[in-house]
């Protein structure tokens, strides 16, 4: 009796280990979202879901949230800041770039 075996490839074991866009689930008529790896002005954000990053400053101090939220004229994104002393989130306010909702940190 002799055993055979058989390698096949699938798309995802092409893809690149750093290309986590193209494991993105597509919608019709949609674009996928770009990874939530960025870094900017001394703050960080934590990928934490798709559509969702945490904000922190470099030593994980958690600030807030950016969210993604759907728009009839484009993605938006909604900034929310953490206030420890209340345990709670307010509403900064929404931007039509993720960078924008992030900078709102540094000067909110």
């Amino acid at each position: 009796m002799t055993l055979t075996s058989t390698t096949t490839t699938s798309p995802v074991d092409t893809i690149s280990p750093l290309d986590t866009r193209a494991l993105a689930p597509s919608l019709p008529g949609r674009i996928a979202p770009e990874p939530l790896t960025e870094a900017r002005g001394g703050l960080r954000l934590v990928q934490v879901r798709d559509d969702l990053a945490r904000v922190t400053r470099a030593g994980g101090v958690v600030l807030g949230y950016v969210e993604r939220v759907d728009d009839p004229l484009g993605d938006r994104w909604r900034a929310k800041r953490f206030v420890a002393r209340e345990r709670r989130f307010v509403e900064i306010g929404e931007f039509w770039s993720r960078s924008d909702a992030t900078d709102c940190f540094r000067f909110a």
